[in-house]
């Protein structure tokens, strides 16, 4: 019970944001959900209708007060208590062609015991007063909000040549490919508005003197206390827990004990409370701030979700961003360098680094959890783990700093840093990831980020064997590969503290063999440019098979440089005479029998590869011609 403790401190520690219009997702009250709404209808405070808005999408989103009951209802008749369906409150939804079972007696019912309970709110009243006249939709068809037949049934779906009116784009109704009915008129959903001169919050669902009056009513409700697994109060427990946790779709449940049939807990327990008993306002906000910090800064891939978040309300980093995020906030703000070196990325870092800790203090609790459900009623909690900010912080920033090496994401988005799980798990087993493997690969990355933990050998080994087979990928895939394998290399073996620059002074073989590639590749490359060709070198075609044997395959490359010697030495002499210098000093690094083995290299000659490329090319990047070098000639 220790996250669900967690999210409620959460919700404590940041009361000020409950209801804030600036969020998307807000922090709702207890008791309290949103729905998007479809129909605005504004009355004076004698319960007069005045008009009816259709609301577009953007702002549709409202809170409404709900009961457990009804917040997390897939079908069935029970109301919310003000904002609902015209299902519910609409007397004559039946004789308008309203086609499910109409729920109006219990609507009103419920808005009337709340009336009793609060006499004071004359909002309440006056919405209680208009839908009793029984004439909801004969007003919004008035109004020109919904559209009737012969004012006697609403239009199934709009046909004619005509343009649809604003409210078939959000109820199109109609059927489907299946056969099923699509959302229509009758299922549009209503929020209030009393106006009355000097009231400056007409709007019921923004209104906190109702969010504080319905709090009070529904826990008032609740008079049966017993043992809170989480604050060992004895308190009023909950009898159902929230669901709409990763959005306003989402019936997938944390806790649900509702199964009395199904043996889930009968033979250890005799009730569900004995299993898990919760506070009703403690699973309320803990469940409330998990749903805000998800749309606020977490993170969803499909049916996963992850969010790090302070209990004290501070700003943390994303774990799963990438560098370039991290760093500039997903805008590159200065083009790529040349001999970036791990102090430079280490220095830039640490900058960002000191913003969060000015904000959030050592010892702040910060919490990462990730979410998955395997059926659409279930969620589980995938990945928990609890850090002093302190802790976060440093390993944020030793996962960035350790796991860093160029990154070529595209023209615009050049980065050296770290690069994000979903890339990695994309890398290793292509763009056309299986969901399921994808997520897993993410959880797997997961403790590497935030415990520090090495990172699986298989990844590596996929994303290495993948980056050292160019054929049939396209170029920026290729390279995206590449600096992540380099990347995945260097922290899998952070003990030997691989430069990012080119180390000439390195003698291992794997190394020393990446470079020659790179010279071989280069030599010819500028043989190809001098002869107006354009076609893809030997060493790109033969660098799955370089990796294997090694000695065999530079052999077949050395002698099929001979002809574009040749064709340099009158034209580029100064460049082939450097980079012949170059492959002999190479050679020269390498220990007795190393150079004449055919063992399969490592990871390592990657990262040789890429150094010794990049110092063949002073400006870096795909746009990079050969210009620079024509003063060799």
């Amino acid at each position: 019970m220790s996250w669900i403790e967690k999210l409620y401190q959460t919700y404590e520690n940041n009361t000020d944001a409950i209801g804030s219009r600036s969020d998307s997702v807000p922090l709702l009250p207890i008791c309290h959900t949103t729905q998007n709404a479809h129909i605005s209808i504004s009355i004076d405070a004698d319960g007069n209708f005045l008009r009816a808005t259709v609301l577009p999408k953007l702002g549709a989103r409202t809170i409404i007060p709900a009961t457990e009951d009804s917040a997390g209802r897939t079908s069935g008749t029970t109301p919310h208590p003000l904002c609902d369906k015209l299902q519910y409150v609409a007397a004559d939804y039946g004789e308008y062609g309203g086609e499910k079972d109409p729920c109006f007696d219990n609507y009103i019912e419920l808005l009337k015991k709340w009336i009793a309970m609060d006499n004071l709110q004359w909002k309440l009243k006056a919405v209680a007063t208009y839908v009793e006249k029984r004439k909801v939709i004969a007003d919004l068809v008035k109004a020109s909000a919904l559209y009737a037949e012969d004012d006697s049934r609403l239009i199934d779906e709009w046909t004619s040549e005509n343009a649809a009116p604003e409210i078939f784009r959000l109820l199109p109704g109609g059927y489907d490919n299946k056969g099923k009915k699509k959302p229509w008129q009758a299922d549009a959903f209503v929020r209030w508005s009393v106006e009355t001169p000097g009231d400056p919050q007409p709007e019921v669902w923004l209104d906190q003197g109702l969010w504080r009056s319905w709090e009070n009513y529904y826990g008032s409700l609740k008079s049966t206390k017993s043992l809170c697994f989480v604050t060992g109060a004895e308190i009023p427990l909950a009898d159902q827990h929230p669901a709409k946790i990763r959005n306003d779709g989402d019936k997938a449940k944390l806790i649900s004990s509702n199964d009395l049939s199904g043996y889930t807990f009968r033979g250890r327990f005799t009730s569900a409370d004995e299993a898990c008993g919760v506070g009703f306002q403690v699973t309320q906000k803990a469940h409330s701030a998990l749903r805000w910090l998800i749309a606020r800064q977490g993170r969803r891939d499909g049916e996963q979700a992850v969010v790090a978040w302070a209990v004290s309300g501070a700003d943390v980093p994303d774990p799963q961003a990438d560098t370039f995020s991290f760093l500039f906030g997903g805008e590159q703000t200065a083009p790529p360098k040349v001999g970036y070196t791990a102090q430079e990325i280490g220095a830039a870092l640490s900058k960002r680094i000191a913003g969060y800790t000015a904000k959030l203090k050592s010892t702040d609790d910060v919490v990462v959890i990730g979410l998955d459900s395997a059926t659409p009623g279930r969620m589980a909690i995938s990945y928990y783990r609890e850090l002093t900010g302190s802790e976060f912080l440093e390993r944020i920033e030793s996962w960035h700093t350790g796991c860093c090496w160029q990154q070529y994401f595209g023209k615009d988005r050049i980065f050296f840093g770290a690069p994000a799980p979903r890339d990695i798990a994309e890398v290793a087993y292509g763009r056309r990831i299986d969901e399921k493997l994808r997520k897993a690969t993410i959880e797997r990355l997961l403790p590497c980020i935030v415990d520090g933990a090495l990172i699986p050998r298989d990844l590596v080994e996929s994303c290495i064997r993948r980056a050292s087979n160019r054929n049939g990928i396209e170029y920026w895939e290729w390279e995206k590969a590449l600096g992540i394998a380099c990347a995945l290399f260097r922290y899998h073996h952070k003990e030997r503290s691989y430069p990012m620059a080119l180390d000439r002074e390195l003698r291992s073989r794997d190394y020393l063999y990446g470079r020659l590639l790179a010279l071989a590749e280069r030599l010819e490359e500028r043989a190809l440019y001098v002869g107006g060709e354009k076609r893809s070198t030997s060493a790109e075609k033969l660098m799955q098979r370089f990796a294997d044997r090694p000695y065999s395959t530079w052999r077949v490359l050395e002698t099929g440089l001979t002809p574009y010697k040749v064709r340099l030495n009158g034209k580029r002499h100064g460049f082939l005479n450097a980079v012949q210098q170059e492959i002999d000093a190479v050679c020269d690094l390498f220990e007795r029998d190393d150079f004449s083995s055919d063992k399969r290299l490592s990871g390592e000659f990657l990262l040789g590869y890429h150094c010794q490329r990049a110092a063949l090319r002073p400006v870096a990047g795909p746009d990079a011609t050969d210009k620079s070098e024509d003063s060799d000639n």
